[in-house]
């Protein structure tokens, strides 16, 4: 390579090639994180497809778990595991943040279902998301939540738990209209995470879950792992609805930094849960997988917190990988030939067109003499000063095109 730009250790020009390569290596992690710089672009989501393909058939993977909601993702596995429904139903209640409009994910999810008719259900490839339900400014009511750990703790915990009747817990709860206040989200005083009820509501969910967790031994035995894991998600979920009420009640100059750890503490526990099941490729955000601290501008203040895959790496070592992507050229997203004193202009001047998977520890010294490289949009996020320190390795997509990724793409890759 010129310039010290170091040889990339996978080089491919098409999807299958790229994901075959990754999924041949002699070790893989239970967990692989995949980043992408920006959402919206399919092209980063057939390289997941492709991807994922790939480690089911060579290594062995069942899940993929996407930055939407964990609680809605259950429509799309039941979905892809062969039960009846619309694919654009599914699409449109299974993937938050309008993340079921995209090529890319009506593909993965075609695929899945695909094979899965060839598969026993216990070997049934399996869909997740692993966000907590909420948008970045608003939350639900952690009334479903609550509603199905009850009902599960009713139905199949001793008497001598001497569960408090839902009555009590859904006047507690009461109407739905303030828990979804859309002025909430600038005004804290709108918010309902101060009101006592929620104090109530939080002690009780506390008590339900531990109870839940004093049974789990002997369920394990009477029941499927999946109706478990059920009962252990609305638990998780009823308790991180009720703190993000709760922070966003806060009338604090931190409030949103408070709110961005929270969510990302939530989906560190979502994926841990998840990947108990197997080896996981888990697609979301640069700023959710990288290995340490997150940064994004928000208005004239820059939050920072430990994002998802810093309290994965911490706690999995090394059965957490990260793959970061990076774009050099995109111009129907405004991104031009990037200038080639950044890393990006840098890799893309040096290599040729394709997709190029580089030691993010070997890209370090070529960083050493870059600037990074500035942003036209809030939505791309370029690879910053520390975010070589924060994964293993980078997936440069040279060139992307608007042809490269149509509209009405469904093959997986």
């Amino acid at each position: 390579m010129t310039s010290g730009t170091p040889a990339p250790l996978i080089s491919a020009t098409d999807h299958r090639a790229l994901g075959d390569a990754v999924a041949a290596r002699p070790r893989l992690p239970r967990v692989l994180g995949l980043g992408e710089p920006m959402h919206g672009e399919d092209e980063f989501l057939l390289v997941r497809n492709a991807l994922f393909a790939a480690l089911v058939d060579q290594a062995g993977f069942t899940t993929i778990a996407l930055e939407s909601s964990v609680w809605h993702g259950r429509v799309v596995d039941a979905y892809v595991r062969g039960g009846d429904g619309d694919e654009d139903d599914v699409l449109a209640t299974g993937l938050t943040h309008e993340f079921g409009t995209f090529a890319g994910n009506r593909a993965l999810v075609r695929w899945m279902r695909e094979q899965n008719r060839h598969r026993p259900p216990g070997e049934h490839l399996r869909f997740a998301g692993f966000d907590a339900p909420v948008e970045m400014a608003a939350a639900p009511s952690p009334r479903a939540a609550l509603q199905e750990l009850h009902d599960f703790l009713r139905t199949h915990a001793h008497d001598e738990l001497d569960l408090p009747p839902w009555e009590g817990i859904d006047r507690l709860l009461g109407p739905e209209d303030p828990w979804i206040d859309p002025a909430a989200a600038m005004d804290a005083t709108r918010s309902i995470g101060a009101d006592p009820r929620v104090h109530a509501l939080r002690a009780l969910t506390d008590d339900l879950r531990w109870a839940l967790t004093g049974e789990i031994p002997r369920l394990r035995h009477e029941i499927s792992a999946d109706d478990l894991d059920n009962a252990l998600l609305a638990g998780r979920t009823a308790a991180g609805l009720l703190a993000y009420h709760s922070v966003m009640a806060r009338d604090t100059e931190h409030r949103w930094q408070h709110l961005s750890a929270l969510r990302d503490a939530l989906m560190a526990d979502n994926v841990q849960a998840i990947a108990d099941r197997g080896p996981t490729l888990v697609f979301g955000h640069n700023l959710h997988v990288r290995a340490g601290a997150a940064r994004m501008a928000f208005g004239p203040a820059t939050l920072r917190w430990q994002p998802a895959g810093a309290l994965l790496a911490d706690r999995l070592g090394d059965d957490y990988h990260v793959i970061a992507c990076a774009l050099g050229e995109a111009a129907h997203r405004d991104l031009a030939d990037p200038p080639v004193n950044t890393v990006e202009g840098a890799l893309h001047r040096d290599l040729p067109p394709g997709h190029h998977l580089l030691s993010a520890q070997a890209l370090r010294p070529l960083q050493q003499r870059c600037v990074p490289r500035v942003s036209p949009s809030y939505n791309y996020f370029p690879i910053d000063e520390t975010l070589l320190d924060q994964v293993d390795e980078i997936l440069f997509l040279h060139t992307i095109t608007a042809d490269s990724t149509t509209s009405d793409r469904t093959s997986v890759w």
